[in-house]
């Protein structure tokens, strides 16, 4: 098995993080994984992007041109990656931030009102961590417990507190995304 995954948004949205999350929570139980990450140099505001291969062998090449999931946070980055997801791969979209429907009809979209969740559960930072949910929830990459073990092993003590935000903001995004996949099938 071999998942190849895009992050991409704004930077300040928490891009690197997403793919930093996902990239840990992999390598701590076993699997193997790289990260690449991408920025413009304006860094907050411009464009963000990260690649994650996650796969329980030797990985060849950390370049991906057909990545299986992409997750867009925002408009461009949909523009950007939609024409490049593989046939019957995931989109998962933004739909706070990102006004049109997916055109491809040989993808899965899912759309999660990411940024209104995370307002909801009091912090507008939490959106990535809904939409790792999403990811998590429609392709089972990685099991949940194994990336709130991560974050919980990886993030500074002095951010513990935010722990449980984050675990909510997680399974929020899952349930959506489960939710969506059920109605489609």
């Amino acid at each position: 098995m071999q998942t190849e995954i895009i992050v991409a948004g704004f930077g300040g949205q928490g891009v690197l993080f997403a793919g930093q999350v996902l990239a840990y929570a992999a390598m701590d139980h076993g699997l193997h994984v790289t990260w690449i990450p991408s920025y413009g140099p304006e860094m907050r505001g411009g464009t963000a992007n990260c690649t994650v291969i996650i796969a329980d062998e030797e990985i060849g090449a950390p370049l991906v041109k057909h990545p299986k999931a992409v997750i867009a946070l925002n408009r461009p980055s949909l523009d950007k990656y939609e024409p490049l997801v593989t046939a019957g791969g995931l989109l998962l979209v933004n739909a706070s931030l990102i006004d049109r429907p997916v055109a491809r009809e040989d993808v899965q979209a899912v759309y999660v009102p990411a940024n209104e969740i995370a307002e909801r559960l009091g912090d507008k930072r939490l959106t990535n961590m809904v939409m790792v949910g999403a990811l998590l929830g429609a392709t089972g990459v990685l099991e949940m417990n194994a990336v709130q073990e991560s974050l919980k092993a990886h993030l500074p003590a002095k951010h513990h507190r935010l722990l449980p935000a984050n675990y909510q903001a997680l399974e929020e995004g899952a349930q959506i995304a489960r939710e969506t996949l059920a109605q489609a099938a």
